[in-house]
């Protein structure tokens, strides 16, 4: 009998995007043999109509082997909703598969998921699991294989390495001397460290900078495959904390991974496609002006919402 990591679910003010999360999700073909737990957050002033709205879709939640919904009575927020569930199924199950409400799933993402967590459960240096990968080429690369950083749009992972997570910004950051830091970047390829410095001063409230950081100075892996198994429906403007972008849309592999690495190694190859791809991502000349309109029309919302 398999023993299936419980699925985590967050959703917040977004009710169509739910939707379509939980529609893909039932359509998994592991789906009738998981729990769900489902976590919505409080609503913030003015939101307490979306938030009902999402509520009453996750009524109709069904297709698994048992739902649960946690209605927080205050808004935590994303990170510390994250936080606080992600903990919480890590020590009552020892694992966890985390979703959030944009994320639309293969069918065998639960699959993948499931058999990665059985693979690696016992090897240490395996910190992370990730269903997603950037639009690379992957032609000449493995069904899935191991690099450091650790993607947080659909992930897994188990509580003998979530338990190394640190919190605290100010204990990672006096963690990292320059040569990590580069390292940390791919080689200067993407900006993490920009974003853990906008942790450090308050821009961002982000749980996942930190956990990747956590798994690096770790010397932790993550697995990926090597062609997506999730399509994130979020950059559309509608979330919290994205704006409008298409950089990042991949192809959603329709296949399940049958062949996962033996070795806890990061993949030369992968790495250097990864990286590359991040090192001149630039987007069309559209999709920077949709970028560039969405951030001026956050602006005048803020300032709206100070007056």
């Amino acid at each position: 009998m398999q023993h299936l990591a419980p699925i985590a679910l967050f959703v917040y003010n977004r009710p169509e995007h739910t939707r379509r999360t939980l529609s893909f999700l039932q359509r998994n073909n592991l789906a009738a043999e998981s729990r769900l737990f489902i976590f919505s957050d409080g609503a913030r002033p003015g939101q307490e109509e979306a938030v009902g709205q999402v509520r009453e879709v996750l009524k109709q939640a069904e297709g698994f082997k048992a739902v649960e919904i946690i209605e927080r009575e205050r808004n935590f927020g994303l990170a510390s909703s994250v936080i606080d569930g992600v903990t919480r199924l890590n020590q009552e199950y020892g694992k966890v598969i985390v979703l959030e409400d944009d994320v639309l799933t293969s069918p065998y993402t639960l699959q993948y998921f499931n058999d990665a967590l059985r693979k690696y459960q016992d090897v240490d240096k395996v910190m992370h699991i990730t269903g997603y990968m950037y639009p690379i080429d992957a032609s000449a690369l493995p069904e899935a294989f191991f690099l450091r950083i650790a993607s947080s749009q659909a992930w897994a992972t188990w509580n003998r390495a979530w338990i190394k997570f640190e919190p605290s910004i100010d204990i990672l950051i006096s963690r990292f001397d320059a040569k990590k830091k580069f390292d940390f970047e791919l080689e200067g390829a993407m900006n993490f460290w920009k974003h853990v410095m906008e942790f450090k001063n308050k821009k961002n409230n982000s749980w996942a900078i930190r956990w990747y950081a956590s798994v690096f100075l770790n010397n932790g892996l993550s697995l990926n495959p090597s062609v997506s198994l999730i399509e994130n429906i979020g950059h559309d403007g509608s979330g919290v904390h994205s704006g409008v972008s298409t950089i990042y849309k991949s192809s959603v592999n329709q296949k399940r991974i049958t062949q996962f690495p033996d070795q806890p190694e990061e993949h030369k190859e992968a790495y250097a496609e990864v990286r590359h791809f991040l090192k001149h991502r630039k987007g069309s000349w559209i999709d920077r002006g949709l970028r560039y309109l969405n951030h001026l029309l956050v602006k005048t919302k803020m300032k709206k919402a100070s007056r």
